[in-house]
């Protein structure tokens, strides 16, 4: 029996957990990819072009894609509150209306959100059972959608990811590279996680689930060393070869440091376990680039 896996929103993470699975899954995979346009998927997907935003097109069509699985992983395309709530809000509403017509639910619903939903500004740890009290519209709204899922019958599991990092997302390289660093003072904790690291924590659940285990209503993805902002970017100084001659650069969000222990111990295993692992990947890509120019 062929397992379908859909996934809505199907980006750079999406496309990444769907390659996974054709690759590494041990059952019949059919992957399902749902994206404004679908000839920017890969070819061994089912590609199909759809925008979760105009609801009654988009429910016609998922309606007509009964799965096994669904991966709800959008990105909003417009970083103010109406852009949020019309990609995590209404769209999700628009995937479980249209789930409300297959002849049987899903087994599983995945959400991939963010640890842009905790406050926490004081260096501590959090995880999953740590309170969530966001102050930007971004972590309120995205909450909101968790509770949205988390309030629907069929089974699901909300995977907040850290900061996402990996081929095609070179800002911070840039910066370091330009000169432009982070303070030693005050201190900021910030935490990473590799893109194939995102595609495989999703790959690895919908294959536990497949195994018969029973998953988390919650995950924490993050790699395993929150550090801070200041040692990353000196490291990629010294990785770059470059003085850092501005130290004004900050971030947005809270210094607080997460726990991936859930994770860990439903056994996955990062591909990339901290950012030097990670970071040494793209810095050969980014070297290579640069001497090719």
């Amino acid at each position: 029996m062929t397992i379908k896996v859909l996934i809505i929103g199907c980006g750079d993470v999406g496309s990444e957990c769907g390659k996974q699975l054709l690759n590494d899954c041990n059952q019949d995979i059919e992957i399902i990819g749902v994206r404004r346009n679908g000839d920017q998927l890969p070819e061994s997907f089912t590609r199909i072009s759809a925008d979760f935003t105009d609801a009654n097109t988009f429910i016609e069509i998922i309606k007509q894609q009964p799965a096994d699985f669904v991966i709800y992983s959008a990105a909003a395309t417009q970083h103010d509150e109406a852009g949020y709530r019309s990609a995590y809000i209404d769209g999700l509403n628009n995937t479980l209306a249209a789930i409300a017509h297959w002849p049987q639910a899903p087994q599983h619903i995945f959400f991939t959100s963010s640890t842009g939903v905790y406050h926490q500004a004081d260096h501590s740890w959090v995880d999953e059972t740590s309170s969530t009290e966001p102050k930007r519209f971004s972590g309120a709204l995205m909450l909101e959608a968790e509770q949205l899922l988390t309030n629907h019958s069929t089974p699901s599991s909300v995977v907040r990811f850290s900061g996402i990092y990996g081929p095609g997302r070179n800002r911070l390289l840039e910066n370091v590279r330009s000169g432009k660093g982070a303070p030693q003072e005050p201190l900021s904790y910030s935490n990473r996680i590799h893109r194939d690291d995102c595609a495989g924590v999703l790959a690895h659940l919908i294959q536990a689930k497949l195994a018969g285990k029973s998953l988390d209503a919650l995950y924490l993805a993050s790699d395993c060393l929150p550090v801070s902002l200041h040692d990353v970017t000196q490291w990629l100084a010294q990785q770059l070869d470059v003085e850092l001659t501005d130290l004004s650069m900050g971030r947005f969000a809270g210094s607080k440091r997460c726990n991936n222990r859930r994770l860990l111990d439903s056994g996955y295993r990062f591909k990339y376990p901290d950012f030097r692992a990670g970071y040494q990947e793209l810095l050969k890509g980014v070297n290579t680039s640069h001497n090719d120019s």
